[in-house]
């Protein structure tokens, strides 16, 4: 196909709530225009990483280019499908750096909800000609007229300029693919000028090593051409370049505008940075593109082999992961209750879940998880400034002067029948009530203050109850606040397991604590000798139960007799337990590590 100018190229990318249909979307438009044929066609065609296929959600931003014929005149339309949880917002925003437009997508039955406002805000932010798309308008229930007024109450969206469509049938998905050619504006970039062009994501291929995704700015890239990564200062030659339709595609350049990949036969996964700007190499490059800022590592917990021996392959799949997901970071660590390990930082709770799926799944390693914690941050009476990423590393109670938690800015979005439950919910987790909006004459959103802590265990899930699944959450860091905070240990047979150490409110440790300690009690094996489980704030037990030993009828054989007898062998048994229990190790299961995220509010 001829090369097409840069005025004739159309950057978008589809951006919604999560279900809202973006995923069916783009497999329409990529029907529509003819870029898969009848046959390749399957659904999600995008989503072709086996755990978006099994979850049924978008986890990676996906590119495709798709060639479009318009009034006798050749479009190439590269559009970038992204993810809809919350916990993969830094996905979407790497995104909507590579786009000129956007088309917001909101389901013509659930209508505006949690991401939908912060994804618009995002592309506001970024400058984006927002396409505002209401989808799912064959439902027999949908309520398209309605879902317009609130995305004028919410967005200050005019409801005469949204497209109403069908990505399951069909239906308006010429008007939107017009639209888009008419509405977007074409890339700035010049062809002619000196190389920049932006790495947005990568992948690893056993075979042709590291496979970097790019949206040129400006200038041209050809094959056989040498480039240079600026922040590394590493130079490459180009051996195969293209597009992506949706397979990976040759072509002999790629223009200033268009979104592709280059395989520079890089072998190392450190040399590929995302943010990264490519130029040309020599000694007068192009002067570097602003990358993207620095993910926020939320949650941060141990990854551990389940078999020691598989430390070398657990680092060499974490190094993997890492390179196509630069959200996430790990750094070794050793526990003395799980041994050698690795501490990984995550956006969420569920970025966290499919990390650890991913691993088990891709590299097949058995593991060990601790519970999750946030990251904290601590003054000391000596004036230094500590980053606290595990309970054990908090300070003793004496050395400490301030103690910061995170705290998030909580979008909640319900049906007005559900506000009084989501309302307690939020005062129970000591949430502040920051806003209260009316988004049509059915809809509230409520915005709270609350501790990230509180919100990362299990307040989705609470939410979806009380609300029966009509409830919707997304939030924002708002920044480190001091608080009442505390580091509750729990002892086994008198020793620390540092794995089970939490960091909770003074107020709540007592309840945490008990809630931890009868949980562990149902965990631990009995053993030949009685087992102390306690929860305590420094040397102060705040919890305590007790795991039976087991008993062995030493007397059994004894028939009738002298009493003195039972009483020497009681006495015998009774000393060999004691002399156990100083120098016996009590075996804690696995499953005993998870109990605390179980124990969230119990009691």
């Amino acid at each position: 196909m001829p090369e097409i100018p840069t005025e004739r190229i159309r950057n978008f990318s589809i951006i919604a709530h999560i279900d809202h249909g973006k995923s069916t979307l783009a497999d329409r438009l990529l029907e529509y225009t003819g870029t898969v044929t009848q046959r390749e066609m399957q659904e999600q065609l995008l989503d072709d990483m086996d755990l978006e296929r099994e979850r049924g959600i978008t986890i990676k931003a996906r590119s495709v280019s798709m060639d479009y014929h318009h009034e006798g005149v050749d479009y190439q339309l590269n559009l970038i499908d992204t993810p809809g949880h919350v916990d993969f917002q830094y996905e979407v925003s790497r995104a909507l750096a590579c786009c000129e437009g956007a088309l917001l997508l909101v389901d013509a039955f659930q209508g505006v909800e949690a991401q939908t406002v912060a994804n618009a805000y995002s592309a506001m932010e970024h400058e984006l000609e927002i396409i505002p798309v209401i989808n799912k308008i064959d439902l027999k229930h949908q309520r398209a007229d309605e879902v317009a007024l609130e995305m004028e109450q919410s967005l200050g969206i005019d409801p005469t300029d949204a497209v109403r469509c069908s990505a399951k049938t069909g239906i308006g998905i010429e008007a939107l693919v017009d639209k888009i050619v008419k509405r977007v504006p074409p890339p700035d970039g010049d062809p002619a000028a000196k190389l920049q062009a932006m790495v947005f994501d990568s992948h690893y291929d056993e075979f042709r090593g590291a496979i970097t995704y790019v949206r040129v700015m400006n200038g041209t890239i050809k094959k056989g051409q040498k480039i240079s990564f600026l922040r590394l200062g590493t130079t490459h030659e180009v051996l195969e370049l293209g597009r992506f339709t949706p397979r990976q595609s040759p072509s002999k350049t790629l223009v200033a505008g268009q979104v592709g990949y280059l395989i520079c036969n890089i072998k190392s996964l450190d040399d590929v940075n995302i943010g990264d700007t490519v130029s040309i190499s020599g000694p007068h490059p192009a002067p570097p593109l602003q990358g993207y800022q620095e993910p926020k590592r939320m949650v941060y917990c141990g990854l551990y082999p389940s078999d020691g021996q598989d430390f070398s392959e657990l680092r060499e799949a974490l190094s993997k992961l890492a390179v196509n997901d630069p959200s996430f970071d790990f750094e070794p660590e050793s526990s003395d209750a799980l041994g050698f390990g690795f501490r990984c930082g995550f956006l969420g709770l569920l970025h966290m879940e499919i990390v650890q799926q991913r691993l088990e799944q891709e590299s097949d390693i058995d593991l060990v998880q601790t519970a999750p914690n946030v990251t904290y941050e601590i003054t000391t009476k000596s004036g230094q400034e500590l980053t606290i990423r595990r309970p054990q590393e908090v300070p003793d109670n004496g050395d400490i002067e301030e103690f910061r938690q995170p705290i998030v800015r909580v979008n909640l979005i319900q049906p007005e029948d559900y506000v009084g439950p989501v309302m307690k919910l939020c005062q129970e987790r000591r949430g502040l009530q920051k806003n209260t909006e009316y988004l049509s004459a059915k809809r509230v959103m409520l915005t709270y203050d609350l501790p990230l802590a509180e919100v990362i265990y299990d307040l989705h899930d609470k939410i979806k109850s009380v609300t029966r699944g009509y409830g919707t959450m997304d939030y924002e860091l708002v920044g480190y606040f001091p608080a009442d905070l505390a580091r509750v240990d729990m002892l086994v047979n008198g020793n620390r397991v540092d794995a089970l150490s939490i960091i909770c409110n003074r107020g709540d440790a007592d309840r945490r604590g008990r809630a931890v300690v009868k949980k562990l009690k149902t965990e631990i094996d009995r053993h030949m000798f009685e087992i102390a489980v306690q929860a305590a704030i420094g040397s102060r037990v705040i919890a305590r139960e007790t795991v039976k030993a087991m008993r062995k009828n030493v007397t059994a054989k004894c028939y009738g007799g002298d009493i003195s007898r039972k009483k020497k062998l009681w006495a015998k048994q009774k000393e060999g337990k004691k002399r156990m229990k100083s120098i016996g190790s009590v075996d804690i299961p696995q499953k005993a590590f998870m109990a605390i995220l179980t124990t969230g509010d119990e009691g």
